[in-house]
């Protein structure tokens, strides 16, 4: 997808906002499991409104972008009453989103903020895989290189994992790691299936956006009633949700969408940048908030991960590609026409 030209500020103001919601976000996050005070809000309750509000904010952007209230309920009757398939097959990132949202929750209350920022950053290389044997991509040597680099500076963050003397509940680094590498595989698989089904037609991102939230909403209410229905009757859908917890949810919410929206005017440098300063912010953070100790293992290993964002984000040598790719074409239709 080309990247539209638009003003440097502009493309500050994407990457700053870029930046901060991932960092807020995630020791947000970690701040309502370890630290806050009073009862313990259900996360599945959470994953689900999150659901609940980017279906709000999609409808929005919807109506602005069809311009009219009768335009928007042609565009609903089409695309969503009329088009159970369409349901149904924006149905599977749904799922993998909603597996991957909670074990966001479960790998944030095992593990630092720092080390899940540092460790989440898997999805690149598992987003890599799967667009190899998805949509057919190529990968140049570099970015092979930066992906060996990123798992190396990852397995050194893991390797002793660091400890926050802050933090007073129970924790489990090997089920946070678990829960980070389900929710990397989820987010990689589910990215280039929602990439590949918006390039297969010309239907809106929040119309594509709707159906998805849609069906969302399904599968990770049915995901309350499994892991926490009983206690939801028992004791309310909102339980233990404080000011932090809405806030949680709200930066859920509005960052998946924002991030869609960066895309179309920014470029893989720049959210190189953003995920590296997410990381720096994240651990400063943790250092403030949690009483996190730096380890030379973590440092090194976030220091690869940083510089290994940063060169997989390099521009690839599509120019080189393609005009090899012509001349080749090129010389196949000499030869037909002799």
């Amino acid at each position: 997808m080309a990247v539209e030209n638009v003003s440097a500020i502009f493309k500050m103001y994407c990457l700053t906002v870029m930046t901060m919601v991932a960092a807020t976000y995630t020791v947000a996050l970690r701040y309502t499991r370890t630290i806050s005070t009073g009862d313990m809000y259900y996360a599945t309750t959470a994953v689900c409104l999150a659901e609940v509000i980017k279906l709000v904010l999609s409808l929005g952007m919807l109506t602005k972008e069809t311009g009219s209230f009768s335009r928007l309920k042609s565009a609903l009757m089409e695309h969503i009453f009329c088009s159970p398939k369409e349901l149904l097959k924006l149905s599977v990132p749904s799922v993998v989103y909603a597996i991957q949202n909670n074990m966001a929750f479960l790998a944030l209350s095992n593990l630092d903020a720092a080390v899940y920022q540092v460790t989440y950053q898997l999805k690149i290389p598992c987003t890599a895989l799967c667009m190899v044997l998805m949509l057919n991509r190529s990968l140049n040597r570099l970015q092979w290189f930066s992906v060996f680099m990123l798992c190396g500076g990852v397995s050194l963050v893991q390797w002793k994992p660091v400890e926050a003397t802050k933090v007073q509940v129970e924790q489990n680094p090997f089920v946070g790691f678990v829960a980070i590498a389900i929710a990397v595989l989820c987010s990689g698989f589910a990215g280039v299936y929602f990439e590949k089904v918006l390039k297969s037609s010309d239907t809106s991102l929040w119309v594509r956006n709707i159906q998805m939230y849609l069906s969302g909403i399904v599968i990770t209410l049915i995901g309350v009633f499994l892991n926490d229905g009983n206690k939801v009757l028992e004791n309310g859908f909102f339980f233990g949700y404080t000011h932090w917890v809405y806030f949680v949810v709200l930066l859920a919410s509005v960052g998946g969408l924002y991030t869609s929206v960066v895309v179309k005017y920014t470029d893989n440098i720049m959210k190189g940048f953003s995920a590296a300063a997410a990381i720096v912010l994240s651990t400063v953070a943790s250092v403030l908030l949690f009483g996190l100790h730096i380890t030379i293992p973590f440092a090194s290993g976030a220091l690869l991960v940083c510089v290994s964002i940063y060169l997989y984000g390099l521009p690839k040598s599509e120019t080189m590609r393609t005009t090899r790719q012509d001349s080749d074409a090129e010389s196949k239709q000499k030869l037909i026409n002799v």
